[in-house]
């Protein structure tokens, strides 16, 4: 079987698509440049299905793009939750609101426009259910520590990318100039011995990493 086989197969035996998440993501592939950012069908109801296993009253999300994400994890938000969800891109703001709107979730879910570093001081006041970490790859490790203490014992960090296309292999030879590369394995490499998480890698897509704090 081929992959693209699997992931028909996965996806006819998991949940249907929601319209307006099959409707963001037609609007995501015909007016990005880059679609396959959105975290799709598959994935987006994993992360339904984590959020509404943790249940939890504080969701950060780190990298929104178009919102797929964001809509997914907002499901399993707890009656008086709320999602902190930071986008770096200021030209995408409109379509996370007009999809956040649509999806009755405009008081539950706050937007934050701007790099997540500047962002993640003005929140240090909140206790995190549940993150989710889908930025720029190279700064994975730097938004694990600005949030991990931060976290509730229990909760549950989620690392996107981690397969990095299948470029952290060991069989893979890093080209010169590739700066991302090296720093996601080191990524991954830490997580798998830190002591204030137990890690799970699930090869799903470009790779999920689940860390549930200690």
């Amino acid at each position: 079987m081929t992959d693209a086989s699997i992931d028909i197969y996965a996806a006819l035996h998991t949940a249907p698509e929601p319209p307006l998440l099959a409707q963001l993501t037609r609007e995501t592939h015909l007016q990005t440049l880059l679609p396959r950012m959105s975290s799709g069908h598959l994935q987006g109801r994993l992360l339904s299905m984590l959020s509404h296993l943790v249940r939890p009253r504080r969701i950060l999300e780190i990298g929104t793009f178009c919102g797929y994400a964001t809509l997914c994890l907002a499901e399993g938000l707890a009656d008086n939750g709320l999602l902190h969800t930071i986008e770096v891109d200021p030209e995408r703001e409109a379509r996370i609101r007009r999809y956040v709107a649509a999806a009755g979730l405009a008081e539950r879910v706050r937007l934050h426009i701007g790099a997540a570093s500047d962002v993640l001081p003005g929140l240090v006041d909140e206790v995190w259910d549940l993150v989710f970490i889908d930025a720029d790859k190279r700064n994975n490790d730097a938004y694990f520590e600005a949030v991990i203490d931060h976290v509730r014992p229990g909760g549950l960090l989620i690392v996107d990318n981690v397969l990095w296309s299948g470029k952290v292999l060991p069989t893979h030879e890093v080209r010169t100039g590739d700066k991302d590369t090296p720093l996601v394995r080191a990524f991954n490499d830490k997580m798998a011995h830190d002591a204030r998480v137990e890690p799970v890698f699930l090869p799903l897509r470009d790779g999920l990493l689940l860390l549930r704090k200690r």
